[in-house]
C-alpha cells in the first residue's frame, strides 16, 4: 500500500503537456525545464512548479519551487506590498524559536531540490550548494518563494511560508478552485517570452494586481 500510495504521488508531479500549456497561460509565457509540479490545485491544475537544479541553457538555478498560479501570487504580492516581510524579518531577529525553524526549512528546501535533481537525473550543481531561496536562511526577500515552498512541502515545513498562506485566506485557501477566469483560456497558449527578466526566465511578480474581494455567495472562482 505504501509502495502504490508512493507511486501514485510521484505519477502525480510529473508535467503533463497540458500542465506545462496551463503553466505558460498561468504566467503569460513559455514555461521552461519545469520537471515536476509538487502541488496542484483541487481540480489538478498546477499552483507551483518545479524547476530543475540547472537550466536547459547550463545555468545554475537555485529557485526550485516556483509559485504559479494568479491568484495566489497576486495574493501573496499584496502582503509584500503592505510590509510583511519587514515585520518578518524583525521577527527574525527576536523570535529563537522563529529563526531555528526557517533555517530548518532552509535545509529542507536544499535537501527537496536534491532530490529532485537526482529524479530529473540532473545530478548535482555545486555551483549552488547551500544557497537555496527566498532569503532563507536569514532573511525573508520574497514571500512566494516561502508560499511555493509550503504548499510543495506540505504545513510545517517553512514556518513564514505557512503563516502568509494563513494571511492570504481571504482570497485564496486550498480547499477551493480558483481558476476559472484567473487566466487566458482562448487562443493559443503564449510561444514568445515578452517579459523582462534575465536568462532564467522568472518574471516579476511582485506587483501584480491584488486580488479582488469575493462577494457573499462566491462560487470560489477568481473574480
Amino acid at each position: 500500500m505504501e509502495h502504490n500510495t508512493a507511486a501514485a504521488r510521484d505519477e502525480s508531479r510529473q508535467p503533463t503537456a497540458h500542465d506545462l500549456e496551463v503553466l505558460s497561460r498561468q504566467l503569460g509565457r513559455p514555461v521552461r525545464d519545469v520537471v515536476e509540479i509538487p502541488a496542484r490545485c483541487v481540480c489538478g491544475n498546477p499552483l507551483v512548479a518545479a524547476t530543475a537544479p540547472r537550466l536547459s541553457n547550463g545555468t545554475p538555478f537555485p529557485t526550485t519551487f516556483y509559485l504559479t498560479h494568479p491568484v495566489i501570487t497576486a495574493a501573496v504580492s499584496r502582503l509584500e506590498a503592505a510590509g510583511v516581510m519587514n515585520t518578518m524579518n524583525d521577527e527574525l531577529t527576536s523570535d529563537a524559536g522563529l529563526a531555528a525553524g526557517y533555517r530548518a526549512a532552509h535545509e529542507d528546501y536544499l535537501a527537496a531540490r536534491e532530490a529532485i535533481g537526482r529524479r530529473s537525473g540532473i545530478g548535482p550543481v555545486p555551483e549552488i550548494d547551500g544557497v537555496s531561496a527566498g532569503g532563507m536562511p536569514a532573511r525573508v526577500k520574497c514571500l512566494h518563494v516561502l508560499v511555493g515552498h509550503s504548499l510543495a512541502a506540505g504545513k510545517g515545513a517553512n514556518p513564514l511560508g505557512d503563516r502568509a498562506l494563513e494571511m492570504i485566506s481571504e482570497w485564496w485557501t486550498a480547499d477551493k478552485c480558483y481558476c476559472d477566469g484567473a487566466w487566458d483560456t482562448s487562443g493559443e497558449a503564449p510561444s514568445r517570452d515578452l517579459s523582462r527578466h534575465g536568462p532564467q526566465g522568472l518574471p516579476d511578480l511582485v506587483g501584480r494586481p491584488a486580488p479582488m474581494r469575493k462577494s457573499a455567495g462566491s462560487t470560489g472562482a477568481a473574480e
